[in-house]
């Protein structure tokens, strides 16, 4: 059961990701699919954490409790953390945008179903 988490982890990052990708082809309404987005967003970041993630692991620090023969084997890679902390305030900005361009859509054609937005320009 040493890597039961992980795994149940990397499930739930998945899981986000095609739910997300559902609605992302399945929705036509504008909002729903900016929320699509954002599940996908946040099922990615997951997927990133888990692969770093080490099962009893500890702080990549060392010192007398973590030799450093024993660094690779038992610490948690941090980097896969910092990149998440970064992609998730990008994400969130570009997330802010599509809302704000949601918005002006909103205010030009009083609707958020995609088909309206789709003229033909013969």
């Amino acid at each position: 059961m040493t890597g039961a988490v992980s795994h149940i982890v990397l499930a739930t990052g998945f899981g986000l990701m095609l739910i997300g990708l559902w609605g992302l082809l399945t929705r036509r309404n504008i909002l729903r699919i900016i929320i699509s987005f954002s599940l996908i967003d946040t099922g990615v970041h997951i997927v990133m954490v888990a692969t770093g993630y080490v099962t009893g692991g500890t702080a990549p620090i060392l010192d007398a409790a973590l030799p450093a023969g024993e660094a690779v084997a038992r610490s948690v890679d941090p980097v896969p953390s910092a990149l998440v902390v970064t992609a998730i305030v990008i994400g969130f900005s570009v997330t802010a945008v599509m809302l704000a361009y949601a918005i002006r859509l909103w205010q030009a054609k009083k609707t958020l179903d995609i088909d309206a937005f789709t003229e033909q320009k013969w």
